[in-house]
């Protein structure tokens, strides 16, 4: 993070902002085409990570596809450059409405969740005269090793369609005369740092592609979605995800056909590390037992601390570490005791007016704003070296 540049954005901008830098935006895309290049894998930018425009624009230049799970998302990526063919279409609750914007637009796949979903697409495709591309996201019962609010790979999990139901899903398909089945989808979740579950989820990959062989049903492509997490706690250390510890974990366990392609929808591990909420130090409280920073930003800006739990590193930017550090609870202005960035974190002594970057909201940041209280949503604020 480039603190001199930082504070300059600081000197112009009416705090809160979002500040990415663009320069390591640029870099991350360079080292994940490299990394996906190697292995001909395909790449889904999953915009509920982020839709902000520069941020999109920049995705969508390197040829990646999108991810998408709304029908305004399919909009804004086509509005963005990205190509309707490229585009997966996801989400348990697609409205009709969502439903005729990705066939007007003949998007690459819509990852299908269950029966129903699949007879109300095969009747809108019919209508609309078009033939539906489907993928089947089946939940391969395998724990990511995260939140449990971000997991979504186990039977208890609202997404996908169970195992034990593929047979008769399949013999619907069939009857369903504008659906193709292209492939099979699988996501178990988000912030994943534990690599070992995707070798799990590889290997449930492989036995569930068995029974696609035994029925001579040759599959077009996989889709193993996203999740891979970031370091939160180090961002100047590890700016970068591992791409290529991620890919070579499929690369080594999982068993592709003749010519079946592998995708994958990464959103977090693009865009995390990038964007960092600026706020201002409205206040010092001195509590009974405890010191409060109290910042311009709150939940409304970045709700995953309140949502979560979720941390975040935090910085004051204003003043360099030294031996007067003090303990603050972090918190925003917002009408709610949930309005808490981190408890107990380590600050230079911190006074009013002292700029603090709460850092890693990249990912669920400004795309989760709201206006509760009434709140105005904030700028988005760009490095000075990016076009």
């Amino acid at each position: 993070m480039n603190v001199k540049d930082l504070m300059k954005s600081a000197e112009e901008n009416t705090t809160p902002f979002y500040y990415y830098d663009m320069e390591l935006l640029d870099s991350t895309l360079n080292k994940l085409k490299d990394a996906a290049d190697k292995y001909k894998y395909n790449v889904h930018y999953a915009l509920k990570a982020n839709t902000n425009g520069r941020v999109l624009d920049l995705i969508s230049s390197y040829g990646f596809g999108a991810d998408c799970v709304s029908g305004n998302e399919i909009n804004k990526a086509v509005a963005h450059g990205f190509c309707p063919g490229q585009i997966a279409f996801a989400g348990v609750g697609k409205t009709d409405k969502e439903i005729e914007v990705g066939l007007g637009n003949d998007i690459f796949c819509f990852n299908c969740e269950s029966v129903q979903e699949i007879e109300v697409i095969n009747e809108i495709a019919s209508r609309e005269k078009k033939i539906a591309d489907i993928a089947l996201r089946i939940n391969p019962n395998v724990d990511a090793n995260t939140h449990k609010y971000i997991t979504t790979g186990r039977t208890e999990n609202k997404f996908g369609i169970l195992v034990t139901e593929i047979a008769a899903v399949v013999k619907l398909i069939e009857s369903c005369k504008n659906i193709n089945l292209i492939g099979l989808h699988f996501h178990i979740g988000s912030q994943v740092t534990d690599l070992i579950a995707y070798r799990d989820l590889c290997l449930r990959v492989n036995e569930i592609q068995n029974w696609f062989d035994k029925q001579s049903m040759g599959l077009r492509h996989i889709n193993v979605g996203g999740g891979l997490g970031i370091d939160y706690d180090n961002p100047d250390v590890n700016p970068v995800a591992d791409f290529e510890s991620f890919f070579s974990i499929f690369n080594t366990y999982l068993k592709l056909r003749n010519g079946q392609e592998l995708h994958f929808e990464l959103g977090r591990s693009i865009v995390g590390v990038i964007g960092n909420l600026i706020s201002k130090v409205l206040y010092i409280k001195e509590g009974a037992s405890k010191s409060f920073a109290i910042l311009d930003a709150g939940m409304t800006e970045l709700i995953r601390p309140a949502l979560y739990n979720s941390k975040h590193k935090i910085e004051n930017v204003s003043k360099h570490a030294n031996s007067s550090n003090t303990f603050y609870d972090v918190v925003g202005p917002i009408c709610e005791s949930s309005d808490c960035f981190g408890a107990e974190i380590n600050l230079p002594a911190t006074a009013r007016g002292d700029i603090i970057a709460i850092r890693c909201a990249g990912a669920y940041g400004e795309v989760m704003a709201s206006n509760y209280n009434l709140r105005e949503k904030p700028l988005a604020v760009y490095s000075r070296n990016s076009n």
